[in-house]
């Protein structure tokens, strides 16, 4: 049984279901849906264009704070496990999400074995709710499949057993690679009436940048310094467009012609986007991976990371809390100034193939 809540998980799902299909072997798949991301664009599409059949159940839990979304998922997924004439072999959870943690936690209380795709990551900034999901997930899960090469370290000084532990490499970089050549046919600059390599990407979610008024005052100042420069295509999270509304800094950014403001969109529309993107201006921790990958530019609005390869080996550039220093490492990739992408072990585009070799062994024993 695959978990899924929200949209980075599709990205990640697929590519293992896709390959487990492939194998032929004599095991079933059961995806589970528990409507934590419930707007299509956030969801719906995601399913459509990564070629995953219609999740066999979902939840619908909603929004909420994350205490009042966790519990609800929680008691959305215990029931319909107690509905069911028997458990699942496996449960397999990916990612960082509240339902990644909730799903995980009334599997293993229910004696159900359960597998963490991702596991390992680590950003030390127990701010940030996904933290704690990473780790209470990992201590939970009986199979830690490890996407980069800072998860081993995280999970060994953590004392948790090798046995437990394989290195897979990014299933993220799986779903990239193969949606890159239908992204490329879709003329996503073009589209915007933009010209390639000369525009930015902006993607701004996390609580710390956008329920922050000052903070988020100021990051609109950001990017309206930045559409001065080039173009700005911003497809806007849900709660980041509503801040931005209540704060009255949504016209400021849309009365800007140079300023792309567009609802959520596909992920093989954002892969467009961003391949042929001068720069990418984020807070997510996909882009970064992805970015990498892509050998674009990316600026990260956090002053911390859980993919520190993104850094040590990625185009990725943090710049922690404060913004003139984000101003300063814009200005030198627009100089053609910035970090050139180095391979990194296992993101190659095979790690789905890894990440079920290592389930079949696993569920075999």
């Amino acid at each position: 049984m695959f978990v899924t809540g929200a949209r980075p998980n599709f990205m990640k799902v697929a590519p293992i279901m896709h390959e487990l299909a492939e194998r032929k072997s004599d095991l079933t798949t059961e995806l589970v849906h528990t409507g934590q991301h419930y707007d299509f664009e956030m969801s719906g599409v995601f399913f459509d264009q990564l070629g995953i059949a219609a999740p066999h159940v979902h939840l619908q839990v909603g929004s909420g704070s994350h205490g009042v979304q966790t519990g609800r998922i929680m008691s959305a997924f215990d029931e319909y496990l107690a509905a069911r004439p028997q458990p699942p072999r496996a449960v397999i959870v990916v990612g960082d999400v509240n339902s990644t943690m909730a799903c995980a936690l009334v599997a293993v209380k229910r004696g159900i074995p359960v597998a963490h795709v991702e596991a390992g990551l680590r950003s030390f900034d127990r701010a940030m709710p996904e933290e704690i999901n990473r780790v209470v997930t990992d201590v939970v899960a009986d199979l830690l499949l490890v996407s980069e090469p800072a998860g081993l370290e995280n999970l060994t000084r953590e004392g948790l057993p090798s046995e437990r532990i394989r290195y897979v490499g990014n299933v993220m970089i799986d779903t990239l690679v193969k949606q890159l050549p239908d992204a490329r046919s879709l003329a996503m600059a073009e589209r915007h009436g933009m010209r390639r390599g000369d525009y930015a990407v902006v993607t701004l979610h996390r609580p710390s940048n956008v329920d922050v008024d000052d903070r988020l005052r100021k990051l609109v100042e950001l990017l309206r310094r930045l559409a001065d420069r080039l173009p700005v295509v911003f497809p806007a999270h849900p709660r980041t467009e509503k801040r931005l509304a209540e704060l009255g800094l949504k016209d400021e950014l849309t009365c800007n012609a140079r300023v792309h403001f567009t609802a959520p969109i596909g992920y093989r529309e954002f892969v467009g986007l961003m391949e042929t993107a001068r720069l990418v201006v984020t807070d997510s921790g996909g882009i970064q991976e992805e970015t990498t990958h892509l050998g674009v530019p990316c600026v990260t609005l956090r002053a911390n990371t859980e993919r520190p390869a993104t850094v040590t080996s990625g185009t990725n550039t943090l710049v922690g809390e404060n913004l003139d220093d984000a101003w300063r490492a814009i200005e030198q990739i627009l100089e053609g100034h910035y970090k050139k992408s180095r391979s990194i072990d296992g993101w190659d585009g095979r790690a789905s193939s890894r990440v079920v070799d290592a389930l079949l062994e696993w569920l075999q024993h």
